[in-house]
């Protein structure tokens, strides 16, 4: 039986790869990543020698196919993203659904835990994070505005994904449900978790669009962010 291996990769630190992980990284026949780029520092740090291939949302069918080929010739693949767990706002559930699809029980499919973005943030929430509403990122523009409006109707912690190119104007639309609904939002900012720059940071919309704006530092790097609205 053929297997795909779904395989967890660090967020930012490269230490923080499983010992599993590595030895299926070095064991399958090829690797199909998000950023060949990325992946090929974590291969390098752990001298895995592999046979590397590009496979991300842009990639389309044509990919998918390549892979299901190779599994129908009984090879081993990894799936890897360019950090986290792929399929968690990664490329990833085309090909499982296709794979499902077309080879059936013919093929094994193995995930191999890890870093996630999401879990990391909500490690060190200071709120109750045992039920969570995770919605990656909200879209640009279509939708976006709806979605705000909802997010103040969760009963439960919700979980976000920003750049650092949307961060500030996220939280100006934030500010104005808090006034319009007269409810409070408190935020966690979790900036460049596992790196060196790893900075939590704290408050409402309008007293994080302050800090932000006093220290250009903040804006840079990956964020996730905890949402708790206050009803």
């Amino acid at each position: 039986m053929s297997k795909l291996y779904i395989v967890a990769s660090p967020i930012g630190n490269l230490e923080d790869v499983s010992y599993r992980a590595i030895k299926i990284l070095s064991q399958v026949d090829f690797i199909f990543c998000e950023d060949t780029r990325t992946s090929l520092k974590l291969l390098n740090r752990y001298d895995i020698k592999n046979k590397l291939q590009s496979f991300h949302q842009h990639s389309g069918f044509k990919k998918v196919n390549k892979i299901i080929n190779y599994l129908k010739e009984d090879k081993e693949i990894a799936i890897l993203s360019e950090a986290g767990t792929p399929n968690i706002s990664d490329p990833g559930a085309s090909l499982i659904l296709q794979v499902k699809k077309e080879l059936a029980d013919k093929v094994e499919i193995i995930p191999i835990p890890g870093a996630s973005a999401v879990t990391t943030a909500l490690s060190v929430s200071p709120w109750p994070a045992d039920k969570f509403i995770f919605l990656g990122f909200l879209p640009n523009k279509k939708g976006r505005q709806s979605q705000l409006k909802k997010i103040i109707d969760y009963p439960f912690l919700i979980v976000l994904y920003e750049s650092k190119h949307r961060l500030l104007k996220l939280l100006n639309e934030l500010s104005n449900p808090e006034k319009e609904n007269n409810k409070k939002i408190d935020i966690m900012i979790a900036r460049e978790l596992s790196k060196k720059f790893e900075q939590l940071i704290f408050g409402r919309p309008e007293q994080l669009i302050d800090k932000l704006n006093n220290n250009a530092t903040m804006l840079k790097g990956e964020f996730v962010l905890l949402l708790r609205v206050n009803k």
